[in-house]
Formats: structure tokens, sequence, C-alpha cells
């Protein structure tokens, strides 16, 4: 009988271990964007962490295209396209309209645009926007040129990258100023909260998100997107590009409130930016120039820099 009743429960099934459901993002898939767009990633990632109660602008540009074509959308909360230069402007109107409806603690606000928008054609209305304290989070989706309309250079293209506005060529090696510091320019507002992020590092994007919904006030955000199109990468390699620019120091991911330098994420080991220029094609002229060499240790030094001046070692 022991024998019979030991076959039996061996052939007895397995009892199924019951399926957790699929959290739905409120950024839909069946949008257009490139494959391995690092973009739509941080969209995707920043309302997953924000959440339903969430009313959220966007600027002009890639993310509008690829996520509204007429008359499909990808968002499923409230969104609204504004012009390239006014999400920060638009999004102050709609918490001023629920502050006087008496709503405000209904809905979080989101603010959207990407590197050319924020650092160039709408800093106007940011600075306005951070400036008379409204509580709404503005979020820069920095994939560093405009990529919608050409790859032309923003005022956060890397130095020395190659842009169709500033090529690099015989007698040029690609733009010749660094990234605006944006992030500083807005602390310098002495907002609440100010913070930089990668999506190579998506667990510290989404706490950051949520630190910053949870503080009154304005907010800045600061993502870094690669974009396989305009920096020239495989789509494959989006997330490893994102880390190896932490891991260089070229992209240091750090916290600000009131001003001040409050954390700063940490580099255990330093990797050389070539490792990172080489992953992608808008760099590739430094490694085939004449004098290539001693650019590259002119992009080091800017890492070097950046791992000084926020103690990222």
């Amino acid at each position: 009988m022991a024998k019979e009743e030991m076959a039996k429960n061996l052939k007895a099934p397995t009892a199924k271990k019951k399926k957790e459901p699929v959290k739905e993002s409120l950024v839909a898939p069946g949008h257009r964007a490139c494959a391995g767009c690092g973009e739509l990633l941080a969209a995707r990632l920043v309302m997953d962490a924000a959440g339903k109660n969430t009313i959220a602008t966007c600027a002009t540009g890639c993310l509008e295209v690829v996520s509204s074509a007429y008359p499909q959308s990808a968002w499923k909360i409230p969104w609204i396209h504004s012009l390239f230069e006014n999400p920060a402007a638009v999004a102050s109107g709609i918490e001023a309209a629920l502050k006087a409806l008496g709503r405000e603690d209904e809905a979080y606000v989101i603010a959207q645009g990407g590197d050319g928008s924020t650092a160039d054609i709408g800093i106007g209305c940011l600075s306005g926007m951070l400036e008379r304290g409204h509580n709404v989070l503005y979020v820069c989706y920095d994939n560093e040129a405009y990529m919608n309309t050409g790859v032309q250079r923003s005022g956060l293209t890397p130095f020395e990258a190659s842009t169709t506005t500033a090529p690099s060529g015989k007698i040029s090696w690609g733009k010749t100023t660094d990234k605006k510091p944006m992030p500083e320019i807005a602390g310098a507002h002495g907002i609440p909260y100010v913070a930089t992020a990668s999506v190579g590092y998506y667990a510290d994007l989404q706490k950051k998100v949520k630190k910053a919904l949870s503080i009154k006030g304005p907010k800045y955000l600061q993502i870094h997107c690669p974009c396989p199109l305009g920096w020239i990468h495989d789509p494959a390699l989006t997330i490893k590009v994102a880390k190896t620019a932490v891991q260089t120091g070229l992209i240091p991911l750090f916290e600000m409130e009131n001003g001040k330098v409050t954390s700063v994420r940490k580099i255990p080991k330093k990797k050389p930016v070539e490792e990172y220029l080489k992953l992608q094609g808008r760099f590739k002229h430094i490694f085939k120039k004449p004098g290539g060499e001693e650019e590259l240790k002119r992009i080091q030094a800017i890492a070097d820099h950046n791992i000084e001046k926020y103690h990222l070692m």
C-alpha cells in the first residue's frame, strides 16, 4: 500500500501558481517610436511611477509625434500637446486652475519637453514656472539633439558630437561647446528639488519621480535618453549606452534640494570615455581623423571634472 500511495502522489499534478496580473503601462505599446528609443522608455517609466492621477503636458517633438498621431494616442492619462516652447506655461495654467477649483491635491501635474524645448526654445517659460513656484514636475527627456526635425544640435548636445548643424569635417570636430548645465540653472532658482536620471538605471529614475511628486512646489528632472537614430548606435544597446555614459562620469546622477547637491550616485569603477564614444557613430570621427587623440583627452577631462565636482568616486 505504501508503494501504491507513493506512486499516486508522484503522478498527482502539482498545484498551478496563480499568475500575477500584468501591470498595464500608462504609455501604451503600439506607438510609432523607433526600436530602442530611450525617450519612450523614459516616458513610460515616469508615468508608471506617477500613476493614473496625473495630468501631463508635452512639447512638440519626438515624444509627441510618435505617441499621438491622430486619431490614436498612446497616453492613458489626461495629456495635452503644447507648442515647442511652452509645456511649462501650459502646465502652470493647469496647476493654477486646479488650485482655483480647490482640487490641487487630486492630481499631479507633469510638464514634458525634449532637450531643445527645455534648454533652448522653452527655457524662458520653464524659468517662469520655476520662479513663480508652481507645484509642477518638469521632465526633460535629454536625447541631446533636435531628433524629430533632423538631428540638429541643441544646447544639451555634448562636446564634439557630430550633428547636421554641427557636422564633423575637415575644419570641424563637431559641436564646439559642452552641454548647457540645465540642472544647475534650474537649481539656481532655489526650487525644492532637482535631479538627474538615466534610462539605464530605471529604479533610480522612478524613485526620483516619486520623491519629486511628494514635494510641494516646482521640481526639475533631467533624464538621459539614448537615441539610436541620432546617436547612430545599435538599438539593442540603448541600456548599455545609457549606463556607460554614467560609468564614465560624462552623465553624473545627483539630487539637489533648495539649490544644494544632497546625494549622488557613486561610480564603483570608472570607465574611460572611449568605451562610451565608440558605441556611437556620432563620435566616430574622433577615432578616424588625425588629432583625435587630443580631442579624446578633452572629452575625458570633462568626465574627470564631473567626477571631481560631484564626488562621484
